[in-house]
């Protein structure tokens, strides 16, 4: 893979490369999948690279491999004789995605429990913790997502945030832009307090028009917090995916004994018998989830569930196929 010459995080050293961040295995599960928007614009399905116009005034393009669901019409036939592969005719007028990826960057997502992965190219949260912490999953999952959407020629814009927006860049569909966002995230600080519906709104005012957009986090602050920052999505008619992200360890709490536990966004330290707060533990951690994705569901966004111990590759396969199927049979929310 190519080696794209970006410099990795702060003291690490080193020339960052592609497999670093983005598994080759990863791209594999991921690339016959689109990243589309699950809403309907002035009559186009925002994000489906479909034209609105037909006729001699529609300008041809590329090509591109064919996706079971995509529209028949499209087929190149000629190619088919030549090659027997299908393949759908792509048009500058197409519409074109704009992607905003939100990474969460609070105190809480420096949290992890499984070493680092080998070959990993690291992040500060790595880096000081030598653990695999909620942040390189969302790190992993970030470089994942804009690479498809690059790939795509969609726009793509990256915010880290806390209390507020912290280290962003604009969206843009220049071949560097991949560069450009791994280097920030691999370089972010972690720490603070998560302030998400403030975070939108920041993000949101420097937007113009629709667009999709992409929060992953651990979700662990208020539903109130949750429910106003959509809110404030669906108002603007901005497409949101809720990429939930816990350690193992958070989902199943698997300590024994009395231990220390501390708060990373300044809760302080409570020592405690987790096994006599166990089924408490787990109670209000299934409650929580069940109110993230009751919000989600309600205002019609996506959300999902990532294990950190788990691979990124097929949880973000499961979520496309599962959007694309809803797009197949025309729901939007």
């Amino acid at each position: 893979m190519t080696d794209f010459g970006a410099r990795g995080p702060e003291g690490s050293g080193g020339a960052l490369r592609a497999e670093q961040y983005l598994a080759p295995e990863t791209i594999g599960q991921l690339a016959t999948f689109e990243l589309r928007a699950r809403m309907i614009a002035e009559g186009i399905t925002s994000g489906m690279h479909r034209s609105p116009f037909q006729g001699p005034a529609v300008e041809f393009a590329e090509h591109r491999s064919y996706v079971p669901g995509d529209d028949l019409r499209h087929l190149d036939w000629k190619v088919f004789a030549r090659t027997d592969k299908l393949h759908l005719k792509r048009f500058q007028q197409e519409t074109t995605l704009d992607v905003e990826i939100l990474v969460d960057g609070s105190g809480s997502m420096s949290y992890g429990s499984l070493e680092v992965k080998r070959g990993w190219g690291g992040t500060e949260a790595s880096t000081d913790r030598r653990l695999w912490t909620k942040f390189d999953h969302a790190v992993a999952t970030a470089a994942a997502l804009a690479y498809l959407a690059l790939q795509q020629r969609d726009r793509v814009g990256l915010s880290i945030y806390a209390d507020g927006l912290g280290p962003s860049l604009r969206r843009r569909s220049s071949r560097d832009q991949w560069r450009s966002i791994v280097r920030v995230l691999a370089s972010a600080g972690v720490e603070g307090v998560a302030n998400l519906s403030r975070s939108i709104d920041q993000a949101i005012a420097r937007q113009s028009g629709r667009g999709l957009m992409i929060v992953i986090s651990d979700l662990l602050g208020p539903i109130e917090d949750l429910h106003q920052a959509l809110a404030t999505c669906r108002h603007r008619r901005q497409d949101v995916v809720l990429l939930q992200t816990l350690d193992r360890r958070e989902l199943h709490f698997s300590i024994d004994g009395s231990a220390p536990f501390e708060g990373l966004e300044g809760e302080g330290v409570l020592e405690a018998d987790a096994r006599a707060i166990r089924q408490d533990y787990l109670n209000a951690l299934r409650l929580h989830l069940e109110e993230v994705r009751r919000t989600a569901r309600g205002f019609g966004f996506d959300h999902l569930l990532l294990d950190t111990h788990a691979s990124v590759g097929p949880a973000l396969a499961l979520l496309l196929a599962r959007r694309s199927a809803m797009l197949r049979s025309g729901r939007t929310g």
